[in-house]
């Protein structure tokens, strides 16, 4: 089912999506308000949560797509009858601000989930990047292994402390893991890899967030840092992105291993969260268990 737990969106801007899960032989429904409105939102909360516990109560319903990020699901993860969840997990897809509910329903049910492409933000104007589409079919129709090699030229790519780093993988956007501190979906990172990607954001911004992160003694207790794309993160300072996440990430004593292919950037692939990973620095790997029960 296609839902629409954060921002607004448009069936024109949905079809493409539509299209692409009906070629792999799925039948995607549209949520009942997937096209609602209310400002920024798709919908107001009560709106938002009941077509999130409507799914999952569904039997029929066997995984969730969301159509896109934008802002709002933070607002009604409290709302999540976690009971039903916790009766009939299903897969959850989606980043940017999906990531809080990612985050909700690992601490409400343990249920892993999904980091990529949704079927309205990525491939509205043009048909989804081949190897992004495959990277979603493979995470969501299969029990394969997913790994992800760092890409030469991407804006991330010198970020890289060398090393080999294994536990579950948590994260997503960096807005979004940051707003998480002190709330209950916070996900304990000790022993973990932290996932970090970001959109649009100048690099102060992003010295500040790794900053609060490091001050909260988040960084202190993970395994290793997987850092996606960078995107549009420039300003006038002649300080990028990378500068700052391999000074603020660069002493932390564990692996990080920057210019993975995650996020909002071109040709972005997909990862389960939630789940076993190991993150190969040196090699310049990250591979990730199924998400898939």
């Amino acid at each position: 089912m296609l839902l629409s737990p954060a921002g607004p969106t448009t069936a024109e801007r949905v079809a493409r999506g539509l299209e692409l899960l009906t070629g792999w032989g799925l039948k995607p429904v549209l949520g009942p308000n997937a096209f609602a409105r209310q400002g920024y939102l798709a919908g107001g909360d009560e709106l938002r949560a009941a077509d999130l516990n409507a799914a999952f109560a569904d039997p029929a319903v066997r995984g969730i797509v969301c159509t896109r990020g934008g802002y709002g699901a933070q607002r009604v993860v409290d709302m999540i009858d976690m009971s039903l969840v916790r009766a009939d997990p299903k897969m959850v897809a989606g980043f940017s601000d999906i990531t809080a509910l990612h985050f909700a329903l690992w601490r409400g049910a343990r249920l892993a989930g999904v980091h990529g492409l949704m079927a309205a933000a990525a491939w509205h104007d043009e048909a989804a990047p081949p190897a992004s589409a495959e990277s979603l079919r493979r995470a969501l129709m299969t029990t394969d292994p997913v790994t992800v090699c760092a890409a030469p030229g991407a804006e991330t790519f010198g970020v890289r402390v060398p090393g080999v780093a294994r536990g579950p993988l948590f994260g997503g956007n960096l807005c979004l893991v940051t707003a998480s501190l002190g709330t209950p979906d916070m996900p304990d990172l000790t022993g973990a890899i932290l996932l970090i990607e970001e959109v649009e954001e100048p690099p102060y911004k992003i010295d500040r967030m790794l900053t609060q992160l490091r001050r909260a003694g988040v960084l202190a207790r993970v395994a290793g840092v997987a850092v996606g794309q960078f995107t549009n993160c420039a300003d006038d300072w002649e300080v990028s992105a990378a500068d700052v996440l391999t000074e603020r990430l660069g002493d932390l004593g564990v692996p990080v291993l920057g210019g993975l292919p995650i996020g909002h950037g071109v040709a972005p692939l997909t990862v389960p969260v939630g789940v076993p990973a190991v993150l190969d620095a040196s090699a310049g790997t990250l591979t990730v268990a199924p998400a898939t029960r």
